[in-house]
């Protein structure tokens, strides 16, 4: 069986430094001449490799001279003290070494950050794509209206989506989502990998706006419980009705109640001066325009929903 081309491997104690491979006609075959001590040579059924030794690279003339040399397979393999086996090892700890470690160090952030502003407008799609979530395993955020979307569309130059995608709190594919609403009612428990992915997602440039639906006070106290073990360092604060986010759009002076007198409030959370959550323990759900089923019956509802999600958009894609 012969051998039609040798690797020129150069190499000391700490690795090997370079490699070639020179092809050759395989019906000449040249021996190495002994005369040169610097060459050992390790054959096998399949190839023969030539092994340079050295502390300091070869000169370049004696890389040429034995890019000269085909080897053939048909003689005896030399002795292992002269094939230097470990030197093979050497190499595969060596290019394991290299690429495991870029791996490694990905492992240690492999969460996307998020399109927002100008950046979510230069999308594939040029079109802003909001999230409804679906977490505690199951529990949906279908009941709360996006008309709002059409609104944001008429009143400002922000182009969205027509309807809101439902998305798993979990998934990695929220992060593709720069806005994104959660409500419900009834008690519920995050999976501890949404509370994971929740903190993650709004650190990283997204926006959740949450609504207790029918003003539910079940759903209120859990909210707040799992906005407290997923930030415990953060509170939930009151926003003024002077802050730019009751100006951004519509003028929104008070937020108003459909069954009961008096008026509500937004809160927020803020993280590195930047709000990236809105709540509202009263319903900003718009229930009458959710459709499929969707009922807020013997509930309260805030009754200027739709002028205020439009703001809490339009704010959350421009600051």
């Amino acid at each position: 069986m012969r051998g039609t081309r040798f690797t020129i491997l150069q190499g000391n104690r700490r690795g090997f430094t370079g490699s070639t491979v020179v092809p050759r006609d395989p019906a000449t075959p040249v021996r190495v001449p002994a005369a040169n001590p610097n060459l050992h040579v390790r054959r096998s059924h399949r190839a023969s490799v030539v092994y340079l030794p050295c502390v300091a690279p070869p000169p370049r003339r004696q890389l040429a001279s034995v890019g000269q040399f085909s080897l053939v397979t048909h003689e005896p393999a030399l002795p292992d003290r002269v094939a230097r086996p470990g030197w093979r090892l050497i190499a595969l700890v060596t290019l394991f070494a290299l690429a495991v470690a870029p791996l490694i160090h990905a492992s240690a952030d492999t969460k996307p950050k998020v399109r927002r502003g100008a950046q979510a407008a230069q999308s594939t799609d040029a079109v802003v794509r909001c999230a409804n979530l679906i977490y505690a395993g199951s529990k949906s955020s279908k009941c709360f209206s996006d008309k709002f979307l059409a609104t944001t569309r008429v009143e400002t130059n922000i182009e969205t989506q027509s309807s809101f995608d439902p998305v798993k709190l979990s998934k990695d594919e929220l992060f593709e989502y720069p806005f994104s609403v959660m409500t419900g009612e009834g008690v519920f428990n995050l999976l501890e990998e949404e509370r994971v992915n929740l903190r993650a997602y709004l650190e990283r440039g997204g926006f959740l706006l949450a609504s207790a639906g029918c003003s539910s006070k079940e759903w209120d106290q859990s909210f707040r419980r799992e906005i407290k073990k997923v930030f415990p360092e953060l509170e939930l604060v009151k926003i003024p009705m002077e802050h730019k986010i009751f100006k951004t759009v519509f003028d929104v002076t008070s937020v108003r109640l459909k069954k009961s007198q008096g008026t509500a409030s937004l809160e927020g959370l803020e993280i590195d001066g930047r709000i990236v959550l809105i709540y509202s323990p009263e319903g900003l759900n718009d229930t009458g325009n959710a459709g499929g089923g969707c009922c807020c019956c013997g509930g309260n509802e805030v009754r200027n929903s739709q002028e205020i999600n439009v703001n809490v958009l339009t704010y959350s894609l421009t600051h």
